[in-house]
């Protein structure tokens, strides 16, 4: 029995650590990213504030009902006279007209409900943009870390074979400590990339609102989209697709709506108050009298002058307006410029990747035959040593052009609204 415990306990353990260590693609990252993140979860909550807050009765459109009641009381010196009145009832009060401020004000409540989710959207797209570039910052860290590997696997065994020559009297001591040097500077090398590396995958569990807790496999390839992009096109979409600006069209329109209703201030309301009173007269050992009474009436108003204050904010609201205006188009050019640079970028980052690609394989090419060369005593130590570096540096550089390839896209691919058409 005891063994059979042990056994099943081993199982559920190695069940556990199994379930901790689980596959994740890009695509499951932004879903996961959806669900936890912490500023999507914030803006999810200011969107249903917004579309709480969207009614008629929010707006004025609904009447109000009330209960009230009230007890007076009353001593005569003079008489010793005590008398008391207890007064209860039940009114409504209801604005029937005031100069279309009900209506302008649900038009209001609707864009600041659109806006809630417009700024919903923003958050969104930035956050997918993060965890593209939190992804393969990881798969970075990742190719980075293998270029290490390989570096530190070719010192060791230059490492291992001076030793051996040592041995037979092939080689000096001076020889051997140097490649034990560069060895041990490597293996330095590898264990501060396997830092980075953790680091990476802890910021990416940040920003998709988890813990570090599970061990993951990425299983996304390290390469960059080298697709062509027309300038018109990106434009075109960028004009019709681009969250801010939709945004910014939004403010216009409550710019506008703040105007008619500073407007509507030059118009008379009407208001309907309708209700049942009960009154009752109490003397200390009984009730008196009773009176039940009801009520409607109609009220008109309408304010002939105010100082100018009307005039005051209409003209304020006309500004707002223009203001509102005055940034769309300053916003236009700020996108404007931003999408010409990041294209400029992107297409300078593709010549960059192709060129880094093409010293790369030199590079490689070049270390295989100075392995070669060395071991036969064609070139020294030194030589051999500042090839690799040369490797290194060629191969480093290779993955930061894919690295700044894949995260201009995104950029480019945010600019022109195309995250939320894709999340759509």
């Amino acid at each position: 029995m005891r063994r059979l415990r042990i056994i099943l306990l081993l199982f559920f353990a190695t069940q556990i650590l199994h379930s901790q260590d689980r596959t994740l693609s890009l695509s499951d990252a932004i879903s996961i990213a959806m669900e936890n993140n912490f500023g999507l979860r914030i803006s999810k909550a200011e969107t249903e504030i917004a579309r709480i807050n969207n009614n008629w009765a929010s707006a004025g459109r609904l009447p109000s009902i009330g209960f009230n009641l009230n007890g007076l009381n009353n001593y005569n010196i003079t008489d010793d006279n005590l008398s008391s009145r207890v007064n209860a009832g039940i009114g409504l009060n209801w604005t029937v007209f005031d100069g279309f401020r009900i209506s302008l004000t649900k038009d209001k409540l609707d864009r600041l409900e659109d806006l809630a989710e417009g700024r919903a959207s923003v958050v969104v797209e930035n956050t997918i943009e993060d965890v593209i570039g939190g992804y393969y910052q990881v798969l970075l860290q990742q190719e980075r870390l293998k270029v290490l590997g390989n570096i530190m696997k070719l010192s060791e065994d230059r490492y291992e074979y001076e030793k051996t020559r040592q041995e037979v009297g092939g080689s000096v001591t001076y020889n051997v400590l140097q490649a034990k040097n560069n060895f041990l500077s490597d293996k330095a090398a590898f264990i501060s990339q396997e830092a980075n590396y953790r680091n990476a995958v802890r910021n990416l569990d940040y920003i998709l609102g988890l813990d570090s807790s599970v061990s993951w496999t990425f299983t996304e390839e390290f390469t960059a989209d080298t697709a062509e992009y027309a300038l018109s096109d990106l434009l075109d979409r960028m004009m019709s697709d681009n969250t801010l600006l939709k945004n910014q069209y939004i403010n216009i329109l409550l710019s506008k709506n703040e105007t008619d209703l500073s407007k509507s201030d030059y118009l008379p309301s009407l208001r309907l108050s309708a209700g049942i009173e009960n009154g009752n007269i109490l003397s200390p050992q009984a009730i008196r009298g009773s009176n039940i009474s009801a009520y409607g009436n109609i009220t008109l108003s309408y304010d002939i002058y105010q100082g100018g204050l009307r005039n005051r904010a209409v003209e304020v609201a006309m500004i707002n307006e223009a203001i509102a205006g005055i940034e769309e188009e300053e916003l236009k050019r700020s996108l404007s410029n931003q999408l010409l640079n990041l294209l400029d970028q992107y297409n300078v980052q593709k010549e960059l990747l192709y060129i880094a690609g093409e010293n790369v394989e030199a590079a490689e090419l070049n270390m295989q035959i100075a392995g070669e060369k060395f071991r036969t005593g064609a070139i020294n130590s030194f030589n051999y040593r500042d090839i690799q570096l040369i490797y290194l540096n060629a191969a480093y550089q290779q993955l930061q052009d894919v690295y700044n390839l894949i995260t201009t896209g995104a950029a480019l691919t945010r600019l022109t609204g195309g995250f939320i058409k894709e999340d759509e």
